[in-house]
């Protein structure tokens, strides 16, 4: 019964932790945000977040330990930073932009301005920018100016070739370029070139990721094994002290483990402040 009510005031701390993690940032707060990280905290937990504290739930059972709720969770998250999926999805947006950018290039050839042709694409923009692209459509038939439009498509993807590709819409609605098709060209070239040069970086980052994987897993794993099969061995560690010694192996190991999720993290440039062009 002790076990288990241990686990479940184990599991409010760790969503609690959990929450507040997810809701850190880079950069300062304005008043009454603190509702707002926590919104998005909320929001941004997902099946693998709850496996991972079911992970440190269970090691907490096993070992009796206060410290394998925290270590187990942590080790399994962290896991999960090493993932690929961040750049490969960054890496989709990119090669999205650049066929929207063809695709606006070429249907301006038979559109009657810059609008229409925008409002023309969205049905056919590719799907990760899909949604992004069918909203600004939906602003300007609803009566937004087309400037503002777009700069809200360059919040919605997020992501500076956007930025760059909106900066370039933008000074065309204002000065009606005659070689908006020509400057939509080579954007897409340059964003096309940029995807190719990710592609080798996480090519050349597919065995780093492995390679932690694969040493954090067995590490875990033999932890679970000793904690099985030979809790003698590990019997000093249940004591006060031997907590706070596990706490800090598990502070280095973990340590260690994020200076290689950054390592083997996409580094994506700033993205270009368009409000600071001249309306």
């Amino acid at each position: 019964m002790g076990v288990v009510v241990t686990a479940l005031a184990g599991a409010g701390v760790g969503v609690g932790v959990a929450v507040m993690l997810l809701g850190l940032k880079p950069g300062g707060r304005s008043p009454g945000a603190s509702v707002k990280v926590l919104s998005e905290a909320r929001q941004s937990l997902g099946p693998a977040h709850f496996a991972a504290l079911a992970v440190g739930l269970v090691s907490l059972v096993v070992t009796r330990w206060p410290m394998a709720l925290v270590l187990g969770t942590a080790g399994t998250l962290g896991l999960r930073g090493l993932s690929a999926k961040q750049s490969r999805s960054s890496i989709a947006t990119l090669e999205a932009i650049a066929g929207w950018s063809e695709m606006l290039r070429d249907t301006l050839a038979g559109a009657s301005g810059l609008s229409q042709a925008l409002v023309a694409t969205a049905p056919s923009a590719p799907p990760e920018i899909r949604p992004a692209v069918a909203a600004m459509a939906g602003r300007i038939n609803g009566g937004l100016s087309l400037e503002g439009s777009l700069r809200q498509l360059a919040d919605d993807i997020a992501d500076p070739a956007a930025d760059m590709l909106v900066a370039a819409l933008v000074m065309a609605s204002r000065e009606r370029a005659q070689k908006l098709g020509d400057l939509l060209g080579a954007l897409a070239r340059s964003v096309r070139d940029e995807v190719t040069m990710r592609l080798r970086i996480e090519a050349s980052r597919a065995s780093s990721r492995t390679a932690v994987r694969m040493i954090t897993g067995f590490s875990l794993a033999l932890f679970a094994l000793m904690a099985l099969f030979a809790r003698s061995y590990l019997a000093p560690y249940s004591s006060a002290a031997g907590q706070l010694a596990l706490g800090f192996v598990g502070l280095l190991f973990a340590f260690g483990l994020w200076l290689m999720s950054l390592m083997v993290r996409p580094q994506l440039p700033p993205r270009l402040e368009l409000s600071r062009m001249e309306q």
